[in-house]
């Protein structure tokens, strides 16, 4: 059964909505959250699975955005690819 997986390109138009509800959903949250002001968090979301890039001042930022992004609906998980500036 492991080939009829899906794949990235052969995934259905309900599925890519539904990330980009979600990354719709992460980047307001996130952007909405006045700490967390002014940095550049890029968010990308693969079968409910968020992907945060980017710069910002702190742990304690990236910390938030994380915590941020786990509690949007739909979200099943948060990978952390974010940097200190």
């Amino acid at each position: 059964m492991a080939g009829c997986a899906a794949t990235e390109s052969q995934r259905s138009f309900g599925e890519t909505v539904d990330d980009s509800v979600i990354s719709s959903k992460v980047k307001t949250a996130l952007f909405n959250e006045p700490s967390l002001s002014g940095f550049e968090v890029r968010v990308r979301t693969y079968q409910g699975r968020v992907q945060l890039s980017g710069f910002v001042s702190s742990r304690e930022d990236i910390d938030k955005a994380v915590e941020i992004a786990s509690g949007v609906e739909g979200v099943r998980s948060v990978e952390n690819d974010m940097q200190l500036k």
